[in-house]
């Protein structure tokens, strides 16, 4: 089990070339609700992940660049 845990956490610590499942729907909604580009969306939900928080906070130092 313990070699497992080891293969997934390195796994998880490379950057993603596709979406997750359901990551395009939350950009989707980010792009919506806080204004920005689809790219910049993606880019905080790959940051991010689903902390909404920290993404509402992240957002707003976009809208003001």
């Amino acid at each position: 089990m313990a070699r497992r845990d080891a293969a997934t956490a390195q796994h998880s610590k490379r950057p993603r070339s596709r979406p997750l499942k359901g990551e395009e729907t939350e950009v989707k909604h980010i792009v919506e609700t806080q204004n920005l580009s689809p790219a910049q969306a993606r880019e905080l939900v790959r940051r991010y992940g689903n902390d909404w928080r920290k993404i509402e906070e992240a957002a707003k130092t976009y809208k003001g660049d």
